[in-house]
């Protein structure tokens, strides 16, 4: 019996709200992760109203994938205010829709390329870069409130030293929470997973895809990831599932594949 709600990203390929529905109904899928790196998904692009239309008609929902680029601890306040209104303005628009995560990346921001090092700004400054960060987990706490949002932060390329210490930071809030991504993991050898695992309660939400050394993305089951280890970590926690591969062919693999795992 399936006990996880597994859910697909927005494609290339689905450009439209309407094709994105169409794709998951005939997947038997129960969510889209709305990707607000593409222009249809900016705050001033969504319709709430016609996406709780078809939450209601279609019975699916939608998580949200913040932009990427969301660099809330900017050194340029005018630049890092914008970013964190834009976070503010999709919890708000996220509470309308009963939207229940939004995944975020952490930026490791600029760094200066000295001869025999790499130095981060942010961890130079990390005094500066922490109390950013705190005062984006309360702004984004008060703005949650009793609503059940969490906000998940994402595994990518391995955390550097000072990202740990904010994402401890912003742990310390209930609003916050871990996203696992288990192909970003495999392309740099688990390196993540010991933070993942000693905040393992903290565990929300995954993305799932297989991975041949450093390509990520794959459709599951052609690659060197042990899917089913990871489908029962995502029962274990009760974590939504997003079946994170780029392609409709290898979304439609990826789904025929999970009966194997289930």
């Amino acid at each position: 019996m399936k006990t996880i709600d597994f859910g697909m990203p927005t494609l290339i390929e689905t450009n439209s709200i309407e094709s994105c529905v169409k794709l998951c109904k005939e997947l038997g899928l129960d969510f889209i992760e709305l990707n607000m790196n593409l222009p249809q998904y900016q705050i001033e692009n969504i319709d709430v109203q016609k996406l709780k239309s078809i939450c209601e008609k279609e019975n699916i929902y939608f998580t949200i994938h913040l932009d990427e680029n969301i660099s809330i601890c900017d050194f340029n306040n005018g630049i890092a205010k914008a970013y964190v209104k834009t976070v503010l303005d999709t919890i708000d628009i996220s509470k309308q829709l009963k939207i229940p995560v939004l995944n975020m990346h952490m930026s490791n921001g600029v760094y200066f390329t000295l001869p025999n090092e790499k130095i981060f700004l942010f961890n130079q400054y990390k005094d500066i870069y922490l109390t950013k960060l705190k005062e984006f987990r309360n702004m984004c706490k008060k703005a949650i409130g009793d609503s059940n949002i969490k906000i998940c932060v994402e595994n990518c390329n391995g955390y550097k030293e000072f990202a740990i210490e904010g994402i401890d930071l912003l742990l310390k809030s209930n609003v916050f929470a871990l996203t696992f991504d288990i192909g970003h993991s495999h392309s740099v050898n688990g390196i993540d997973e010991p933070f993942i695992n000693r905040h393992i309660d903290r565990l929300y939400h995954m993305h799932v895809h297989d991975g041949n050394g450093g390509e990520n993305h794959l459709p599951l089951g052609i690659g060197e990831i042990n899917i089913r280890e990871r489908i029962f970590l995502a029962r274990e926690h009760k974590c939504r599932v997003v079946l994170e591969v780029k392609t409709i062919k290898g979304l439609k693999q990826s789904v025929d594949k999970l009966k194997d795992y289930l």
